[in-house]
């Protein structure tokens, strides 16, 4: 095995639309979920006849697929794990993302053909985690999210020339140490590191001081007080030192303008986050990191020249702000949002095109939108092309003027013909 000689990008799915999504749209590689041990159990996630559609699919067009099966097991989990790695044995994904030693070892005995990769659960934070886990036999270590460029760069010279180095580049923060986190656990009784979080870092809290707190011993350290607005009367202590409090909601990360800088860190996969996301969500970052890495490797004066666009792009998507996380050095306040947890959303996702026939595209309708509206049909290959939607078909051959039902299918005539895999999307604003 070698490393290869230009990073992967790798691309989030969270069922087969999605996938096909991320194939078509520019990923190197695409990480799922299966029904069972990942951290995203909210996500729809993917039956094992899906899996084995989407590995085939992506297979076909020469992309990778890797499974997370991620979970911090419990003894109760370790036989079901052992019948869930039998099947996916006869599936063959490309790797296995794993954090767990114990689900680690019978996925060894299991499948030993396929490889494994080390989640950033595992908190990897130094070059001898990276051999160890390369003695046991892991192909890959996914580095914690809480490392820099800098340390990254360090491992990289110190691990075998062979291994490869994960990193994520793109989406949410989580506010705890590479996601291990007990807040949903504590709140509600949902554990995030059995794939069940409910984000209590977004929900909306309210501040007070605790200067009148009599216990507090150090005069450096500041005492707060918040409350969850679904919590009346349940008051949760913060501690704020010199060193700050990373807690609560983060910025997102992006390192789109910094592409360059990853690249020479040695990192071989550039992980974009987001397993709960939209097709839409998915096809634009996807996008815009394809052309950047391609314009890279072209010129970097071509990167550099085209940087707007990339910019422009990248926010067509749901995002929360965006900052460079813990690659430049520790973040501060500026890396935290305040005064809101709301998704700033630019453009509203219509559908995907999943068929083109006599003249006609059919979609899966995910918002209202009309017949006479203006829309976009967003390409893979980077144009955006305007578009007056000219007829809407039920698939009773029902002509109707709008589609207000989500999951509708509807047959579009447009005033330019797209082609299949062409998301639709039009301007918040005009939604």
């Amino acid at each position: 095995m070698s490393r290869p000689e230009r990073p992967e990008l790798l691309i989030p799915a969270n069922n087969l639309e999605v996938l096909k999504t991320a194939v078509i749209y520019g990923a190197d590689a695409v990480y799922i979920g299966g029904e069972v041990f990942s951290l995203r159990a909210k996500a729809k996630n993917f039956t094992d006849e899906e899996m084995a559609e989407g590995i085939a699919f992506a297979h076909s067009r020469g992309v990778k697929v890797y499974v997370t099966a991620n979970i911090l097991a419990h003894n109760g989990d370790l036989e079901e794990a052992r019948s869930y790695f039998a099947r996916l044995k006869d599936i063959k994904p490309d790797a296995l993302i794993i954090s767990d030693p114990g689900v680690f070892t019978i996925a060894k005995e299991i499948c030993p053909e396929i490889d494994i990769h080390i989640s950033t659960q595992a908190n990897n934070t130094n070059y001898e985690t990276y051999k160890f886990w390369w003695k046991l036999g892991a192909t890959r270590v996914v580095s914690a999210r809480e490392l820099s460029l800098e340390e990254i760069k360090e491992i990289r010279a110190n691990i075998p020339d062979e291994m490869e180095i994960e990193s994520f580049i793109h989406g949410a923060m989580c506010i705890s140490y590479s996601g291990r986190c007990l807040l949903s656990n504590y709140f509600t009784g949902r554990d995030g590191n059995q794939g069940a979080c409910t984000h209590p870092c977004r929900w909306k809290y309210t501040v007070c001081d605790g200067k009148e707190d009599k216990s507090i011993e150090d005069e450096h350290e500041l005492h707060y007080y918040v409350e969850e607005e679904q919590r009346r009367g349940e008051f949760l202590p913060v501690i704020e030192n010199e060193r700050g409090t990373y807690i609560f909601n983060s910025k997102d990360l992006c390192m789109i303008e910094h592409i360059p800088d990853v690249i020479d860190a040695g990192i071989d996969s550039l992980k974009i986050e987001g397993r709960m996301k939209t097709a839409l969500y998915v096809a634009t970052v996807a996008r815009t990191y394809r052309k950047a890495l391609n314009d890279y490797y072209e010129s970097l004066e071509k990167y550099q020249s085209n940087m707007d666009w990339y910019k422009d792009e990248i926010s067509k998507c749901t995002y929360r702000q965006f900052s460079t996380g813990f690659f430049y050095g520790k973040p501060t306040h500026e890396n935290q949002i305040y005064d809101s947890n709301t998704y700033i959303n630019e453009y509203v996702y219509l559908g995907t095109v999943l068929e083109i026939k006599d003249g006609k595209a059919l979609i899966q309708q995910k918002n209202k939108f009309c017949v006479g509206d203006e829309v976009e049909l967003m390409k893979p290959d980077g144009r955006n092309v305007s578009v007056k939607v000219i007829d809407m078909e039920t698939q009773d051959g029902e002509h109707v003027d709008s589609c207000p039902h989500s999951k509708q299918m509807i047959w579009l005539t447009l005033s330019e013909l797209p082609d299949q895999y062409d998301i639709i999307r039009v301007q918040a604003d005009e939604a």
